[in-house]
């Protein structure tokens, strides 16, 4: 059996711990929280008896002895508890964000080299059928070159807590998993943004709740975000609204079950070209998906000899020089360059 542990035991763990479970091979030794009552409570809920209830990561690496380790604390505690698990040998599945800023994301990307060990993102958005299914019709060329990609996220959620009282609540707690998507259904990278933010007088965040943003991505392509998180009505799907324009054709998805794409036939219909429906590639058995627990069953695998997982830390942390060029040109008024 492998041993891990687990730290952070607010609303989201309780998606972790209900994948964990479904995994050959794992058992998990150990949970931590600030709070132990918390803590002891979602080991309770999970039937984890004989784990292991601390409160901070050292007394938990100390008495556990995990071999990986389940990241899920505020962004705030992440690098101190990352890189005490790569010290202590642990490969580590973080949520996201990697990390609090780039230089600490740089700094653990180095240690995880360092250490031999695996520190990976839970970028869950990529192991949905949709993105992946995407993915496969731009590589094949199916509406040609990508020259843009425009996306839109609107929705309205009343949370409470930590996040309405956050700086830049909107592009460093949710934009994340759109960049990230961004870069993966186009397959190219940043290079550099122009950000807005603004504070709609409905909103009932404390700063950020509402973001336009141009990214400039290789070979041109250009990426158009629009987001607001104090959006009433009509809202988006939580994997945001996307159109992909080629020099062929364009392919559209609602961020659910329907995806589209229309293609040039070549033939003049006047004012515009004639176009023509074409199919969207079925998965493939190669395909990873399953959401959540697909990626934790790739980090698991990887830490037994599988392949390198697509959302590890120096890959990962393009997606967040994406959210921190965004607020450094938001705060600045100017276009930012992207640079890892």
């Amino acid at each position: 059996m492998q041993r891990a542990a687990l730290i952070g035991c607010g609303a989201m763990s309780r998606a972790w711990f209900e994948a964990a479970k479904t995994i050959d091979g794992l058992e998990i030794v150990g949970v931590a929280d600030i709070d132990a009552e918390r803590a002891a409570s979602r080991a309770a809920e999970f039937g984890l008896e004989n784990a292991v209830i601390a409160t901070s990561v050292e007394e938990l690496l100390e008495k556990a002895s995990p071999e990986i380790l389940f990241d899920v604390v505020v962004p705030g505690a992440r690098h101190h508890v990352v890189s005490a698990a790569l010290a202590a040998g642990c490969h580590v599945l973080s949520e996201k964000p990697m990390a609090n800023s780039l230089d600490e994301a740089r700094d653990l990307v180095a240690r995880a080299k360092a250490a031999d060990r695996l520190h990976v993102v839970i970028q869950n958005r990529r192991y949905l059928e949709g993105p992946r299914r995407i993915r496969r019709a731009v590589a094949s060329g199916l509406i040609g070159d990508v020259t843009s990609v425009h996306c839109d996220f609107f929705l309205g959620p009343h949370f409470g807590g930590f996040r309405e009282e956050m700086e830049h609540v909107l592009l460093l707690d949710m934009a994340i998993h759109t960049f990230d998507a961004a870069r993966f259904l186009s397959g190219k990278q940043p290079e550099g943004v122009y950000c807005r933010e603004w504070e709609p007088k409905s909103s009932w965040y404390k700063q950020g709740s509402s973001a336009a943003a141009i990214f400039e991505f290789g070979d041109g392509l250009i990426f158009n975000y629009r987001g607001s998180w104090c959006a009433e009505g009509l809202g988006t799907s939580w994997e945001s609204a996307w159109r992909i324009v080629g020099t062929k054709g364009s392919l559209t998805w609602d961020g659910h079950d329907d995806i589209r794409a229309e293609v040039a036939t070549g033939v003049s219909a006047g004012l515009f070209s004639e176009v023509a429906a074409v199919e969207i590639p079925p998965l493939d058995p190669s395909d990873r998906t399953g959401g959540h627990l697909g990626l934790i069953q790739d980090f698991v695998a990887a830490t037994r000899g599988g392949p390198e997982p697509e959302t590890v830390g120096h890959q990962n942390i393009r997606s967040l020089a994406m959210v921190f060029g965004a607020i450094e040109s938001a705060t600045g008024g100017r276009r930012v360059d992207i640079n890892i």
